[in-house]
């Protein structure tokens, strides 16, 4: 999460007195051209919340910022002013004129539809979270694209909950294939396979897509033929465990609320730049143009989750895109909703997950693109005394007034030095099952 931002910060919930026990906050979706009320996020319908409410505010549904607000029960209108208010006090809110009702989103679409659209393959990969998954489908057929496909991935499966799913509910909407072998960049490579659209974007069976989610990254791709790559804003879908807001505080997917565009010649001020890839998106919101990834050779089936890289494959493709001389794009229009694990177990394995992602991911690159090499080192002193710097500082996802939660950084430089022996055991189980399946 991008600490520096404050219209993101308010995403990262603290207790309201030191040591206080956790505070569930409600997520809604709060547009000031709307006067209609509150929404859930995803599109889900409307929201009437009480106690302690996080909302995204946008304008003529392009997203300003996070603003936060207490409300009581059965006093929805007040709520609404409330936050209303907070809006116009901490972010940049432009004049409601500034946009002419023509220019203005529906409701449905929330963003602009190509002149001349073309067809969006969705990949969803999943692995035994069914119930999970179903939300997640839902949420993908209500968007207002007028050309897209929906291809369910089922990653080394235990059972036949998600094909039955896929069979009985989306018979006809949603395709199903099934890739045996496990690793989120197997299962991934196996939708792109079979994608037949132009454009092929991706996202995880714990989210919800907003509903102008595919027309924001098919307009994006529209502006620019440079572009290879576009990545977009992924916010949490609820709050309500102190797990949640731990893992909001520590790792939160935001990217903040400004467009950007990234080549390898204009590249942003970080000293790891164009190998600090974390800084351009997540992989549960990024999409690419179909034919220059399949060029790539797709992901690198060594990284990601459910292998011993433990990630690293979305910023391997962020990087490789670049390298190849495509343009990167963030659009925090494209947005969609993360719903956080619940549990605490999952806090200190995400901080390790995160660090040996990020070191896979560099072993990955060198592996891939060795001219690169000299660059990195040149690099290397001064990235990783950012890393370590912004590590140290992030907030605590504990009590208020404590100081940053340390134990999770050391985990995140643990698992960071980990990462590259991490890649090289699994680019061994890979070359392994290669050689099996030839």
């Amino acid at each position: 999460m991008n600490g520096t931002d404050r219209r993101t910060a308010a995403a990262c919930p603290r207790p309201a007195a030191r040591n206080s026990l956790h505070t569930p906050v409600r997520v809604v979706d709060l547009d000031l051209d709307e006067p209609s009320g509150l929404r859930s996020p995803g599109g889900l319908g409307a929201a009437a919340p009480d106690g302690r409410v996080l909302a995204l505010v946008r304008l003529h549904g392009h997203p300003l910022g996070l603003v936060t607000a207490t409300g009581a029960a059965g006093q929805s209108a007040a709520l609404r002013r409330a936050l209303v208010d907070a809006a116009h006090r901490e972010l940049r809110v432009p004049a409601l004129s500034t946009a002419t009702p023509a220019a203005r989103p529906g409701r449905v679409g929330r963003a602009r539809v190509p002149a001349d659209p073309v067809t969006v393959s969705v990949v969803v990969a999943t692995h035994n979270r069914a119930g999970l998954l179903r939300p997640c489908l839902d949420s993908l057929l209500r968007n207002g694209y007028p050309r897209f496909e929906v291809i369910v991935v089922d990653n080394a499966p235990a059972d036949d909950t998600a094909e039955r799913l896929v069979r009985d509910r989306y018979r006809g909407r949603v395709r199903y294939l099934r890739e045996p072998v496990a690793g989120l960049a197997r299962a991934h490579n196996t939708g792109l396979a079979a994608a037949r659209g132009e454009i092929t974007a991706f996202t995880d069976d714990d989210t919800l897509a907003d509903p102008g989610w595919i027309a924001a990254l098919a307009q994006t791709f529209a502006e620019d033929g440079r572009i290879g790559c576009v990545t977009g804003l992924i916010l949490p879908a609820e709050l309500d465990t102190p797990a949640q807001a731990a893992l909001e505080c520590h790792g939160g997917f935001a990217k903040g609320f400004a467009a950007r565009t990234w080549t390898l010649a204009d590249g942003p001020a970080d000293p790891l730049f164009p190998f600090a890839a974390g800084r351009f998106g997540s992989g549960a919101n990024m999409a690419f143009r179909t034919a220059p990834l399949r060029a790539l050779g797709g992901f690198d089936p060594a990284t990601g989750t459910g292998t011993p890289a433990r990630g690293g494959d979305d910023l391997l493709s962020f990087f490789r895109i670049l390298v190849a001389g495509h343009a990167l794009a963030y659009a925090p229009d494209a947005i969609v909703w993360h719903r956080h694990r619940r549990t605490m177990d999952a806090v200190p394995a995400q901080a390790f997950g995160y660090g040996a992602g990020f070191g896979a991911y560099l072993a990955a690159a060198l592996h891939h693109e060795p001219a690169m090499l000299p660059a990195l080192l040149r690099r290397l002193p001064s990235g990783i005394r950012y890393a370590v710097r912004r590590a140290r500082t992030r907030p605590d996802p504990g009590a208020a007034g404590r100081r940053p939660g340390r134990r999770l950084a050391r985990l995140e430089l643990q698992g960071l030095v980990y990462g590259p022996l991490g890649y090289a055991r699994s680019l061994r189980s890979a070359r392994a099952a290669s050689r099996t399946a030839g």
